[in-house]
């Protein structure tokens, strides 16, 4: 195999084993900083989505493993977005957690809290509990 073989090999096992997250928030600052945040760990492969109204024909193309998902957003919120979801037979069983800013860190606590079969975490949060967050909600796939 050449260098140039064997580094596209390993590059494609590599991308492989890195779980997909898709963010979903129309705050482009804040997408674009949870997923630093995530790559630079080495084990996820992020897509960002600023569009409520886009995020069901990317979660259907990009095929997440879980899906980080605000609120509130304009034109569609969370709420909506994820019965969409969760209707679609090709992602109903895709891990759901919402980031919102609706409730305080006090009411989410630092693990976060559950509404609906959801899990929510209070804006800003940690990349500390967001990391465990996502552990804790692949596991359980």
């Amino acid at each position: 195999m050449t260098d140039t073989a064997s580094t596209e090999a390993s590059n494609n096992q590599e991308s492989a084993s890195k779980k997909r997250i898709l963010i979903v928030d129309d705050e482009t600052t804040f997408t674009r900083m949870v997923r630093m945040n995530l790559e630079q760990t080495g084990r996820f492969d992020v897509k960002e989505e600023n569009r409520a109204t886009h995020a069901l024909q990317t979660a259907k193309e990009f095929q997440p493993d879980l899906i980080l998902l605000d609120v509130i957003m304009p034109s569609m919120d969370g709420g909506e977005l994820a019965s969409r979801i969760k209707a679609d037979p090709k992602l109903a069983k895709t891990p759901i957690v919402f980031l919102t800013a609706t409730v305080s860190k006090h009411e989410a606590q630092d693990s976060g809290f559950t509404s609906g079969g959801f899990l929510f975490l209070a804006k800003p949060v940690s990349l500390q509990n967001l990391l465990k967050t996502i552990d804790e909600s692949l596991a359980g796939e």
